[in-house]
């Protein structure tokens, strides 16, 4: 048996932008099915009830749209998703496609503790910490 942990992430309104942006950084496929696919008349129609993006090497994000009659406060520093690689070349090449419209709180670089480091806030307000695995 054999057990996986997956980002969730929840918008308002913002889910299936993330899920087209995230498939444009990692590729693989995206999954999406709105309000309306499962027959919920209270909701938006086009908002997303469940969506996920699964690419290959192990990557898989899922997001929705909290429904408006739900509270959603996207807070402060909630969760970071944290994004390993094994190569500089592989993680730099995530961090340039995540860097559009982000506001970079620390530049990758090398860290003490890996050959690279970094941390953003990309356009959806989602922390990624990026680096490579030190071994």
């Amino acid at each position: 048996m054999s057990v996986n942990a997956v980002t969730h992430l929840n918008f308002r309104g913002d889910a299936r932008a993330a899920l087209t942006f995230y498939q444009s950084v990692f590729g693989g496929e995206m999954a999406v099915v709105t309000y309306k696919d499962a027959g919920d008349v209270q909701s938006p129609a086009d908002q997303v009830m469940w969506g996920q993006v699964d690419a290959g090497g192990g990557f898989r994000v899922m997001a929705y749209d909290v429904p408006s009659r739900l509270p959603w406060d996207q807070g402060e520093n909630a969760f970071f998703v944290s994004l390993r690689g094994d190569t500089a070349e592989e993680v730099s090449a995530y961090w340039e496609k995540l860097s559009d419209g982000a506001s970079v709180s620390q530049p990758l670089g090398p860290a003490q503790w890996a050959p690279l480091y970094g941390m953003l806030k990309d356009r959806f307000g989602v922390t990624w910490v990026v680096d490579v695995v030190n071994s």
